[in-house]
């Protein structure tokens, strides 16, 4: 007998429902990294380790610069030409930046002028090339310019205002420093206290003239006793 043909599946066998289609998903692809300002976010840099920097070495005691007290400093000039010197250390200091508080030119002190200041060495240095300065006074048997310094004791008497006539008295022999007659010797014959002005009469003159003075414009040579003593010797 034949091979039976495929009998026919009844309908209770056959399922109404279509076998669902396979479908295959797709492979992910990759996405680019985002661009700035495509609202994207850029991975963050890898992260290094930053070293940490190097300690200044401290300043060695060496380095440091000295630390001076306010002091007072005695400046060597040419005789005469004291306040010249001032008032050169006092531009030169000014125009350098060196601190100089204050400076004294004392009319009975000749061939010095005193400095304020802080820095023994840096007014020492300042005092050189200024006209007329021979230099600072500096203390025997040492060449640290800070045990040069001057007590305010020394000078203190300086500071005190005193009358521009005073010390001199009638009959004082005097040279006139000030003025047409500057270096021309005279003889103190009047003195207003009142004006610190005095009256002189010029000892070399053909005719003699008074002429009056500020007190500040002659020096003493002579004081009257010395004179009357060397009359009486005479």
């Amino acid at each position: 007998m034949a091979a039976s043909e495929e009998q026919p599946k009844s309908p209770d066998d056959i399922s109404l429902t279509p076998p669902a289609p396979k479908v295959e998903e797709p492979a992910a692809e990759e996405k680019p990294a985002a661009e700035p300002g495509e609202g994207g976010e850029r991975a963050p840099p890898a992260r290094t380790r930053k070293e940490k920097p190097a300690k200044a070495a401290a300043a060695s005691p060496a380095d440091e610069e000295p630390v001076f007290p306010t002091a007072i400093y005695a400046i060597k000039t040419s005789i005469g030409h004291e306040k010249t010197v001032a008032d050169g250390i006092a531009f030169k200091a000014k125009r350098e930046k060196v601190e100089v508080f204050s400076i004294l030119s004392p009319a009975p002190m000749r061939g010095y002028v005193y400095l304020e200041g802080v820095n023994p060495d840096r007014l020492s240095d300042l005092v050189k090339g200024v006209k007329r300065a021979r230099g600072m006074v500096r203390a025997r048997g040492t060449t640290d310019a800070a045990a040069s310094a001057i007590p305010v004791e020394e000078i203190a008497h300086f500071l005190e205002p005193k009358p521009l006539v005073s010390g001199i008295v009638e009959g004082n022999i005097v040279e006139i420093t000030q003025g047409p007659f500057k270096g021309e010797k005279a003889r103190v014959i009047q003195i207003d206290e009142t004006k610190e002005e005095i009256t002189v009469e010029l000892i070399e003159a053909m005719i003699s003239i008074p002429i009056t003075v500020r007190g500040d414009a002659v020096r003493v040579l002579e004081k009257e006793e010395d004179s009357g003593g060397e009359g009486a010797e005479a």
